[in-house]
């Protein structure tokens, strides 16, 4: 099918909870899924290049293990998302048993990369504000304590969340243990994104005190402040989006309709502007150099 040409009409049952099914008329486009396509492949070889080199090639420090991590969250969450825009442009909605499912698996790397830029952003934060307390008080491995936490914390809440979803059987309404498990993500996601917006504004405040003073702006408080600001346009819709699926009596069919995919691929670029926006700024009046070197200025806490 040309994913260019006109939308065609699909009828969708929903369950209205009295027993009776009713026909929810969405109008389908192919679009949004080849932007999908499209995106998660770019984000796919930028955060792979990005795992490469911090995996590979250049020297563990705090803020290189949280970015390795978050750039593993990105490519796992862009892989969901290809994967399931893929199967839609290849067989077509209706042969896809239900691409909610994709939904359900891609909130394990969302949450864990919320969680990890939370982190950045707060131990950035202690730095600034209380830099003496912050290097004689932290322990050496935090970072990658931390992150086998939230790992672990996000795989469980997933697995979860699929066991008492509906998707493997039939979309017939949420189950009360489904509501507790998603309850329980969108307290964790709704406490992670106050976290993260205080503590990234307590920061931003502190730098720009520290600009007024002439002291130079960091590359590495640069970065961090970008990516956050890019994780509130682009990326916080899809957590709106799964809160709206908690407390609005919206169908999982809904998923199906173009409207609901922007989230989607907003979520994308999201993941995909992370590695852009490392290698803008590593490599920012400084021509011809590598990705290496341009990834490591970028993470520097210096001018």
């Amino acid at each position: 099918m040309d994913p260019t040409t006109t939308p065609e009409e699909m009828e969708l049952p929903i369950d209205m909870g009295s027993g009776t099914s009713s026909f929810l008329h969405c109008y389908e486009t192919l679009i949004p899924d080849l932007l999908i396509v499209i995106i998660a492949l770019v984000g796919m070889a930028g955060n792979g290049v990005v795992i490469h080199l911090q995996g590979c090639w250049m020297r563990r420090n705090t803020i290189s293990v949280y970015i390795l991590n978050l750039a593993a969250s990105d490519f796992l969450l862009l892989c969901c998302y290809f994967i399931g825009s893929l199967l839609v442009l290849c067989l077509g909605r209706t042969y896809i048993y239900n691409p909610a499912i994709y939904a359900n698996i891609a909130i394990i790397p969302y949450i864990t990369g919320l969680s990890i830029l939370s982190a950045i952003s707060i131990e950035r934060c202690l730095c600034v504000l209380w830099p003496i307390w912050y290097r004689s008080h932290r322990p050496r491995y935090t970072s990658a304590v931390v992150c086998t936490l939230f790992w672990t914390l996000s795989l469980f809440l997933g697995i979860l969340d699929w066991y008492h979803s509906d998707f493997l059987d039939e979309v017939s309404g949420k189950s009360v243990g489904w509501k507790n498990v998603d309850f329980i993500i969108i307290a964790w996601l709704t406490f992670l994104f106050l976290t993260l917006s205080m503590s990234s504004l307590a920061l931003a405040v502190k730098v720009l005190h520290r600009g007024s003073q002439r002291k130079p702006l960091t590359r590495l408080y640069l970065t961090i402040l970008v990516t956050v600001l890019v994780f509130l346009i682009c990326g916080l819709p899809f957590g709106i989006y799964w809160f709206l699926l908690f407390w609005l009596p919206v169908p999982a069919h809904h998923f199906l309709c173009h409207p609901y995919s922007v989230p989607i691929v907003l979520s994308c670029i999201n993941s995909c502007a992370n590695p852009i926006i490392y290698f803008l700024i590593g490599s920012f009046r400084q021509q011809h150099k590598t990705l290496k070197l341009a990834l490591q200025r970028a993470l520097q806490d210096s001018s």
